[in-house]
């Protein structure tokens, strides 16, 4: 049989592999100059390669669409890709938060050995071919696709074709959206197209001034919840690592609750009129009785400093300003001269610093798209359409979208590798 892959990132690569091993003959057209151009800047360029949480919590930590993939996690798990990289002389390693990364800290050795695991395989790569239609003929069967290879047209044919496109995040290395419209233009509905994982923008009414004095500071073990303040309601909280930008805020708590924010409903409303806070728990190890207690140990050892230079043991050197201004304390004010309601006031700041949010950055910066191929159309065991026979779908083209900590690329591994094996 015949299978034309559109798109030669990680579910292209994992589609091909695939495919070839059931003894196709297996073409990979790629728009770029190379495949896996994406998989390079995965985890800051170390390729967060998957998780190491069993496979079924994965679904867990799916919050667009995790029931869809239940039986692509069942024919390709995260060992299964471990493995394939094991047998092509990378090693992997586990880190915080069960993330699992190559020994070398270098994405690029993730991508080679899948290529070298694709080309071991016989499969043919079509680079710079970017395909402008898929061919169906009269039944509603695929035969084949027109491309553009190298500025030359071809006309290729297919028994079967898997689009893998990805979505709209980083559109420099590939993922522009094609295959939205490829699908859509055969019957497809796509769901609406957000950005996920992305950074929060801060509201120039309150918090943004906070955030661009706090440029560049990064907080560990930090607490957050982002809260709909209009019904007092907590939307995502999570604990560990978060960085204030010129825009707002990001960091891995900041990405995955963008994840929920934008399913929450009337968000959109909401934002504009103020009414989702991000709240930070700087001390949350601490109750404020304990943080209290700890201050007051600090001040006396202190007692005749002005406060604005007693909170070096408590924060980090950028943030003491801030604080101090939030406080409402003089900064000036010597450290025994401090009321017991000033020092409570100080503590609940410490446990609860608002940033008002006003919006997701733009898409472009988001780590991957949710929304896609609408899941109701897409047969979940065999990735196969069900509205044109012999189209497959894989990868974040479809609409299923996960956290940060590997979860995504996982997606793309085991629809990809599913699809393949129809």
């Amino acid at each position: 049989m015949n299978v034309v892959i559109i798109g030669g990132g990680p579910a292209g690569m994992l589609a091909a592999i695939s495919s070839a091993k059931s003894g196709n003959d297996v073409t990979i057209l790629e728009k770029m100059d190379m495949l896996g151009k994406k998989l390079l800047i995965t985890g800051k360029g170390r390729c967060n390669i998957t998780s190491s949480i069993p496979i079924e919590d994965f679904i867990k930590n799916i919050p667009g669409n995790g029931m869809f993939m239940f039986s692509s996690f069942n024919n390709f798990n995260n060992q299964d890709i471990i493995e394939i990289l094991k047998k092509e002389g990378v090693e992997t390693k586990v880190e915080r938060g069960n993330r699992v990364f190559p020994v070398s800290d270098k994405s690029q050795d993730v991508q080679k050995a899948l290529i070298r695991a694709v080309k071991k395989l016989g499969v043919g790569i079509k680079l710079n071919a970017r395909v402008e239609n898929i061919l169906v003929n009269e039944n509603n069967e695929v035969y084949g696709v027109k491309a553009n290879v190298d500025g030359k047209k071809e006309e290729i044919k297919a028994d079967k074709i898997i689009l893998a496109t990805g979505g709209k995040s980083y559109p420099g290395t590939g993922s522009t959206g094609d295959g939205y419209k490829l699908a859509e233009n055969l019957g497809h509905t796509i769901t609406k197209i957000r950005p996920s994982l992305v950074p929060l923008t801060a509201s120039e009414r309150s918090g943004l001034a906070i955030c661009k004095r706090l440029q560049g500071l990064s907080l560990r073990n930090v607490e957050i919840k982002i809260k709909d303040i209009s019904k007092n309601k907590v939307i995502y909280e999570d604990f560990g690592e978060m960085l204030f930008t010129h825009f707002g805020v990001s960091g891995p708590t900041i990405l995955s609750g963008s994840a929920h924010l934008l399913r929450y409903k009337n968000v959109d409303e909401l934002l504009n009129t103020g009414k989702i806070v991000l709240s930070i728990d700087v001390k949350p190890a601490l109750s404020e009785e304990k943080l209290d207690d700890r201050i007051l140990r600090d001040f006396n050892e202190e007692k005749n400093k002005e406060f604005k230079n007693s909170l070096d043991k408590l924060l980090p050197q950028k943030m003491i300003n801030t604080i101090v201004e939030l406080s409402g304390i003089m900064p000036s004010k010597k450290v025994n001269e401090i009321t017991k309601k000033e020092r409570l006031n100080l503590v609940k700041k410490l446990k609860n610093l608002e940033i008002e949010i006003s919006g997701f950055r733009p898409i472009e910066e988001a780590i991957i798209t949710s929304g896609g191929v609408n899941i109701k159309e897409i047969n979940p065991k065999t990735m196969e359409s069900k509205i044109i026979k012999g189209l497959y779908f894989a990868g974040e083209i479809i609409d299923v979208d996960a956290y940060t900590g590997g979860f995504n690329l996982q997606i793309a591994y085991s629809t990809g590798y599913t699809a393949g094996m129809d």
